[in-house]
């Protein structure tokens, strides 16, 4: 990873030198995890497929559109399986995938982390 050089200018202002050219792998995995929904999604998968209208109702607060933007970038990621188990009318669940199943830790992590601090 690149180093940053900091300076520190008139009245207290800093300005990078140099800028990293590229990124942190904590960047690179919020980039995969990152967003309000989609950690909360790989949860709600865990256990066993989901249908979509159950996890839009199993995540208070997200819009339909939201859900289903956040499914579908999952799903190109490998992080989720979309099935369609019935045409007429149209169901399709969501399941976790074994990449899926490797962010579980750390989710669970963060699960701890939060409870254990009131947040």
């Amino acid at each position: 990873m690149d180093t940053l050089d900091i300076t520190v200018g008139g009245k207290g202002r800093t300005r990078a030198l140099a800028s990293c050219n590229s990124s942190c792998p904590i960047e690179r995995g919020m980039r995969v995890l990152g967003g309000k929904w989609k950690g909360s999604i790989l949860w709600h998968l865990k256990d066993e497929p989901v249908r979509f209208n159950d996890l839009v109702r199993q995540l208070e607060g997200a819009s339909k559109k939201m859900v289903s933007q956040r499914l579908r970038e999952m799903e190109e990621m490998g992080l989720i399986h979309r099935e369609v188990v019935a045409e007429k009318p149209v169901a399709v669940t969501y399941a976790i995938t074994d990449f899926g199943r490797t962010a579980l830790a750390f989710l669970e992590t963060l699960k701890d982390w939060t409870e254990a601090h009131g947040l």
